[in-house]
């Protein structure tokens, strides 16, 4: 018989954790953390942040199991996730598992003694970590905060990112420069060079930042200028603006 869902004997962590607090935390109470693939683990070790939910839970005749995802943001853009299966079967205190394969993970819990008739309590995940496409850009390691101070500061438009841009890139550490393509600008007088590029950046929170550069020679004597931009269509359009004034 079903008794109703009570928040099972899962003590969170109070202070805000690293993501390697969090992982070295899970690994120290899982019983079979030694089984865990050696390159899950290598993976593991370039997580920027984490976020963990109660997947399920199931509570039937004094006895509980649950579930939790812990997902980590990767350093390339991807997660990662483990599955901690958390249950009172074998003794009257919490065992703890953890389980790269959520099929792993099903073979494991379809073990435990609990009645076959009683369903799961299957929960929303109460704070998600949104879910991640594959990285946009194939980002290299590089001294990218210092990229990004050095592009803000050949920028010549007065409208250039401004401070609050500047402190986000500061924790930029890969990054990726491509030249865009789309649509074409105005040609204006023969010889009227425009080139735009992006400029992509990786910060350690995983978050992508993209600057728009554009490099161009609508100037009054033809000198090479930089103007460096927050969107594309903000740079798009000045690429527009200078081609008419010179056209």
């Amino acid at each position: 018989m079903s008794v109703p869902y009570e928040t099972a004997p899962y003590e969170p962590h109070e202070s805000p954790e690293s993501p390697e607090e969090h992982l070295a935390r899970l690994l120290g109470r899982a019983l079979n953390s030694f089984e865990l693939p050696d390159d899950v683990l290598r993976r593991l070790d370039t997580a920027l942040a984490h976020d963990s939910s109660l997947h399920s839970a199931h509570h039937s005749a004094g006895r509980h199991r649950e579930t939790y995802r812990h997902t980590w943001l990767l350093a390339d853009g991807s997660a990662l996730t483990l599955w901690e299966l958390v249950h009172d079967t074998a003794s009257d205190s919490a065992h703890h598992e953890v389980y790269s394969d959520e099929e792993e993970l099903r073979t494991a819990t379809s073990r435990l003694p609990l009645p076959p008739e009683t369903p799961d309590f299957e929960l929303p995940v109460l704070s998600p970590l949104p879910s991640l496409p594959g990285p946009r850009h194939a980002y290299v390691p590089d001294d990218s905060a210092d990229h990004a101070r050095r592009l803000l500061r050949r920028a010549e438009n007065p409208d250039r990112p401004g401070a609050e841009i500047a402190a986000l890139l500061a924790s930029a550490f890969a990054h990726q420069i491509t030249q865009a393509f789309g649509r074409p600008c105005r040609a204006g007088r023969i010889g009227l060079g425009f080139s735009l590029y992006e400029h992509a950046f990786l910060l350690r929170d995983g978050r992508e930042l993209s600057l728009w550069e554009v490099e161009h020679t609508a100037t009054p004597d033809g000198r090479h200028m930089c103007e460096v931009y927050a969107s594309e269509d903000a740079a798009r359009e000045a690429m527009e603006r200078r081609a008419a004034q010179v056209s």
